[in-house]
């Protein structure tokens, strides 16, 4: 299944659709707001889109909760939208007896230019934009754990938009593109594994990834979306070296507006990473290659992380 959906209006346009919401994982409303807003609209990205138009949804307990609060996320929402030059056409909120914010986007692509998340190649590299770990810090925030320095940087990462990586990616061509998201890493790239040539060999210790997290992994502060998406993934993974289990735990976290996560040939791969940095997106990193066997398996190769 790709990230949004594909509806074609005529031979040279095709809309893109799609919409995600979910409930506060940071403390600030204002930018709870940004990370939902930058969340909703990576997926258009994902799919070498522009996206146009959002309408807001939200979910808010009106009677417990300030209303300055709620204009503090929708704050953070716009302000998100406005950097993405995507227009906020309206919305719908309901009385929720829990917070939740999000957006439905619509966006554009020629037709002919949809990246998908299948059709990776044999000899492919794989490309990530955003380091991981978001979800386990998340959950240190909750337990009131986390520093201020690991919150902030998750904060940077989840409101940073995937739109400059999207138009390097487009403007360099690759063969498939996924955002990493509630899945996990090994999620999404079993996403990918689909309809793609042969398998996945990843090297662990090229990740990018949040120190902080591999901390907090280690004190059990591990979201209960690790387990279910390790319980869901594990059977397509072959581990290869002597893996780390606190890692381990990363590469299954769920991740709110996380990075892209790329299929491109070796030819292009290094041009693909220099034009990345060059727009500032400093985690981006090879992580891994296609390979022709074993087919339909994700082999993950850990020496030191």
């Amino acid at each position: 299944m790709d990230d949004a959906g594909i509806f074609k209006i005529r031979d040279d346009l095709a809309l893109i659709q799609t919409v995600d919401f979910f409930t506060p994982i940071v403390n600030a409303p204002f930018e709870f707001g940004q990370i939902a807003a930058a969340n909703a609209l990576s997926d258009v990205y994902a799919m070498g889109g522009i996206p146009l138009t959002a309408m807001n949804i939200v979910g808010f307990p009106i009677k417990k909760l300030k209303k300055e609060i709620l204009k503090e996320i929708l704050r953070g929402g716009l302000d998100k939208l406005n950097e993405a030059e995507v227009c906020l056409v309206g919305g719908h909120s309901v009385d929720d007896e829990e917070l939740k914010y999000g957006l439905s986007v619509t966006g554009t692509v020629h037709p002919d230019r949809v990246i998908a998340n299948s059709g990776a190649r044999a000899g492919d590299r794989l490309i990530l934009t955003k380091p991981i770990g978001t979800g386990i810090i998340a959950t240190a925030i909750k337990g009131k754990t986390a520093s201020r320095e690991a919150e902030k940087k998750i904060v940077d990462s989840m409101s940073a938009l995937n739109k400059d990586a999207s138009e390097v990616m487009q403007e360099i061509g690759v063969h498939a593109c996924t955002d990493v998201t509630g899945f996990g890493l090994i999620g999404h790239l079993t996403e990918m594994l689909r309809g793609s040539e042969g398998g996945f060999l990843i090297t662990a210790s090229q990740i990018p990834h949040f120190k902080e997290a591999l901390q907090y992994a280690a004190m059990g502060l591990v979201p209960a979306g690790c387990y279910a998406n390790k319980n869901f993934y594990q059977p397509r993974v072959e581990i290869k070296g002597n893996p780390d289990i606190d890692f381990a735990n990363l590469l299954y976290d769920p991740q709110t507006s996380g990075g892209l996560l790329i299929a491109v040939e070796e030819k292009k791969a290094d041009p693909l990473l220099e034009s990345l940095l060059t727009k500032g997106i400093d985690a981006a990193t090879i992580i891994g290659e296609v390979i022709h066997s074993p087919k339909d398996k994700i082999v993950v190769h850990y020496n030191s992380c």
